[in-house]
């Protein structure tokens, strides 16, 4: 018994000094964790001036070394790869003289390793600065006589008329035959029974110095004294700018969109500055026909809106509130219904107001037969001809009409934007007997019609009067010695109103 115990002791003693000794000898072998590399940067958003700048950022990092990457050539790095674990970088960019903002992504790898990464986004701002600032005196905002919003001063204009071929004549006021426009001719105008006048406005022309966008001061002066003529009477009167030699409205186009767009700022800084003292009575249009086909028109077309908004806003006074007027494309109302779905944004709300144009071509203007299709003489339900059946309308009419006023009224006015239908008229055909007088009839129809339809969809009708007298003109007023014309179509579109 005691023989058994004391060789389970020393079993037991061997058994644990051999257990200390592998211990000792080899340790259980461990797996640390490895500290985490990384690569941080002190800024991952930067925001840049439009004008040449640098900015210092700085990248640390844990790792090995790093290597870079921009996906712009505008935006470039001072260092593109190191080794150090703390590195400043310069981010350089150029000028940026497009009129959109501009955006690149800088990626700093580490160890090439793509996982391991940091992103820096630059944003530059775009650039209207082809030509000087013009806004070289803004003040502050004024709200005195500009209390009615886009939908009330709507509901006070009635009935529009256009001082058409004149100041947007090529030339000179006076260059296309009309004489120059004095305060008796819009005295004339008003009572006559329209409240708001559209001047057609040419600038381009009218340049001091072509190089700096210029206009001419007595140029400014001489369109201020016509629309006072305006504001005296108590009418609301449209300041534009018309065809202007085609620079804006033939070139929505991304390849003159930089250009274009600088001198539309240019412009509305000067006209803006120059009429900042009138009140509502006042509203600015920024185009007139601008010839839009697409989409990709359409965006430019809307860029030139947007510089337009914020060159009028910019400059203070009652401009901050001021009204004003976007063309859709071509005026024309089914490409506008199409392709006018997005807006340009204004910083004062509800006062925006969209414009279009109504001749329906083949009755209102066509003065020759095509291969594609013929003049139409008549117009409206009860004018058919009996017996020149040729010269009946297929489109066009009171339906046509109805659907097309619709639309602008769905897309624009029931949203706060009321709609100016700029432009409408029909010429006087050439026609003798039973032609020409069911024609006139036609006509005086297709005017009052119209302007009844206008009204019942929210659109201000302004007619078109180019001042020439004669067949195939649609002039109301002579302005050599202001008497009524065409005293059959201005009252079609007196009774219009009723």
């Amino acid at each position: 018994m005691k023989n058994n115990f004391i060789k389970t002791l020393f079993t037991l003693f061997v058994f644990i000094g051999i257990s200390c000794s592998k211990d000792d000898a080899e340790p259980t072998p461990t797996n640390p964790t490895p500290a985490e590399t990384t690569i941080t940067s002190s800024a991952t958003s930067v925001s840049i001036a439009e004008s040449s700048r640098s900015v210092a950022i700085t990248i640390t990092m844990t790792g090995k070394d790093w290597a870079a990457v921009s996906d712009q050539a505008w935006c470039t790095l001072s260092v593109t790869s190191s080794s150090l674990q703390s590195q400043e970088v310069t981010i350089n960019v150029t000028a940026n003289t497009t009129t959109s903002a501009r955006q690149a992504t800088l990626t700093f790898v580490m160890d090439g390793n793509a996982q391991k990464n940091v992103k820096v986004t630059v944003t530059q701002a775009a650039s209207l600065s082809l030509y000087p600032s013009y806004n070289t005196n803004p003040i502050a905002a004024d709200a005195t006589g500009m209390s009615s919003n886009a939908t009330e001063l709507a509901s006070k204009m009635k009935l529009g008329w256009n001082i058409g071929n004149t100041l947007e004549a090529t030339g000179g006021e006076t260059a296309w035959g009309n004489p120059k426009v004095t305060k008796a001719l819009i005295d004339f105008v008003k009572a006559n029974g329209f409240n708001a006048i559209r001047i057609p406005c040419s600038w381009n022309q009218y340049l001091a110095n072509s190089t700096n966008a210029q206009i001419k001061a007595d140029w400014l002066a001489r369109v201020k004294e016509v629309v006072q003529y305006c504001v005296d009477n108590d009418m609301y009167v449209i300041v534009n700018i018309h065809w202007d030699g085609g620079w804006l409205e033939n070139n929505c186009t991304e390849a003159k969109k930089v250009e274009n767009n600088a001198k539309q700022k240019a412009f509305w800084e000067q006209i803006a500055t120059q009429l900042r003292g009138f009140d509502e009575h006042l509203l600015f249009a920024s185009a007139n026909e601008p010839n839009v086909e697409d989409a990709t028109q359409m965006a430019v077309l809307n860029s030139y809106h947007q510089t337009f908004i914020d060159a009028v806003r910019s400059t203070g006074g009652k401009n901050a509130y001021r009204n004003l007027i976007i063309q859709g494309p071509s005026t024309d109302i089914e490409k506008t219904n199409k392709l006018m779905t997005t807006l340009p944004t204004d910083k004062v709300a509800n006062r925006m107001m969209a414009e279009v144009h109504f001749y329906p071509y083949q009755f209102t203007l066509m003065t020759k037969d095509e291969s594609w299709g013929k003049m139409f003489y008549y117009w409206g339900a009860g004018n058919h001809s009996t017996t020149d059946t040729e010269r009946n309308p297929t489109w066009g009419e009171e339906a046509d009409i109805d659907k097309l006023f619709k639309s602008m009224k769905t897309q624009f006015v029931d949203k706060g934007i009321p709609v100016i239908l700029g432009e409408f008229g029909a010429i006087r055909r050439d026609l003798t007997g039973d032609a020409l007088t069911l024609h006139l009839k036609s006509r005086a129809d297709f005017l009052k019609y119209v302007v009844k339809q206008s009204r019942a969809n929210g659109m201000i009708p302004f007619y078109w009067d180019a001042g020439f007298m004669g067949v195939n003109t649609m002039t109301i007023f002579n302005r050599t010695n202001n008497t009524v014309y065409d005293t059959q179509a201005l009252t079609a579109l007196q009774d219009g109103l009723k």
